[in-house]
């Protein structure tokens, strides 16, 4: 695999997550969250979404119209988010049920549509599945952190498993604004992580002399 591969495949679990650095995919980032599983599974069902619609795009990318090409979007989006939800009510009922309403609304995602329209309308088959790959990924990352944090801070369990026994825990958590505390102070960590300063090497005995290249430009 060559480094732009890796990088296509990469750059969503951190430096350009959905939900972390993007901020795209709210509703469903804030609503399932209140359980690691939930989380993880509706990472899962985007993922799918997402790198078979960047797959379908791409291919599709010269056939389709300019004009109406966003209709077509949805419409190829649409279809596969309906196979997925149909896997889900055979095999999956409970969590169907769990998810409700955010399944079928991954259709008008932002994080689908938006990569339809910026990568895989422009991009490769083979790289607009990596994209799609790595922003699911990065997706399904930051929702089960998520979470995570507010199964076991709001209920003492981790993926449905009892770890506090009976001691009380803080509901508000597992309530809308518990999302919001959360989510805001993973994304300051994220933010902080981004935004550390690269270490400055020693260049004294660097034969290009920079500094002093630098210096004489600045006396001119």
């Amino acid at each position: 695999m060559n480094n732009r591969s890796l990088n296509e495949m990469t750059k969503g679990i951190i430096k350009e997550n959905p939900t972390f650095v993007l901020v795209l995919g709210m509703c469903p980032t804030l609503a399932i969250s209140t359980a690691a599983k939930n989380g993880f599974m509706m990472g899962i069902a985007a993922t799918i979404v997402l790198i078979f619609s960047n797959l379908l795009i791409s291919l599709l990318r010269k056939v389709i119209p300019d004009r109406v090409r966003i209709p077509c979007y949805i419409t190829l989006i649409a279809g596969l988010v309906t196979i997925v939800q149909l896997l889900l009510q055979a095999y999956l009922p409970d969590l169907n049920r769990t998810l409700g309403i955010y399944i079928p609304l991954i259709v008008v995602n932002c994080i689908i549509l938006a990569r339809a329209e910026m990568f895989a309308n422009k991009n490769t088959p083979w790289h607009s599945v990596l994209d799609g790959l790595g922003m699911g990924l990065g997706f399904t990352l930051s929702l089960t952190c998520i979470g995570i944090i507010r199964e076991f801070l709001g209920t003492g369990s981790f993926f449905g498993m009892k770890l506090t026994g009976d001691i009380p825990m803080p509901t508000i958590f597992i309530m809308p604004a518990g999302a919001f505390l959360v989510l805001g102070t993973l994304m300051a960590v994220i933010a902080k992580i981004k935004d550390k300063p690269m270490e400055i090497k020693d260049c004294s005995d660097c034969p290009m002399n920079c500094s002093g290249k630098q210096d004489k430009e600045e006396n001119r």
